[in-house]
């Protein structure tokens, strides 16, 4: 297994900043051997990203963290302290193509959580889950 390591990719807030973390994670988990968690980890930073970016107006940042024996951490970063809605069960959006977000992450992640950040004059949250490479 890799050794610890960990990315931050600070983002605009725009649209097409959900693509570009999509593909920069799709790069360092190939480069560091962790394939296997490329399709799972792209839906749920596609989750996370096109939340902080939606719904706030400053940049945003993704973060991306493995630590062994196995967990891969990926978070989000935004510039809004106001806590993300709970998921509602994902029965309840069948139909919709938007509002499932948190409901995706917590579905296909095996931890999620969400902590407020302020430090520096800086205010705002940071909403992360996590995967296990087992």
């Amino acid at each position: 297994m890799p050794e610890a390591w960990e990315y931050t990719l600070t983002i605009p807030n725009d649209l097409r900043a959900v693509t570009v973390s999509r593909r920069t994670l799709r790069l360092i988990l190939t480069a560091h051997g962790l394939i296997r968690l490329v399709d799972v980890a792209e839906l749920l930073a596609t989750e996370l990203v096109a939340n902080a970016v939606r719904h706030t107006r400053g940049p945003a940042a993704l973060r991306v963290r493995w630590a062994p024996p196995g967990t891969l951490r990926l978070g989000a970063w935004d510039t809004d302290p106001v806590p993300p809605e709970p998921p509602r069960p994902l029965d309840r959006f069948a139909e919709r193509e938007e509002g499932r977000g948190l409901a995706l992450v917590q579905a296909c992640s095996d931890l999620w959580g969400w902590q407020p950040l302020s430090g520096f004059g800086n205010r705002g949250k940071y909403v992360w889950c996590e995967l296990a490479a087992a």
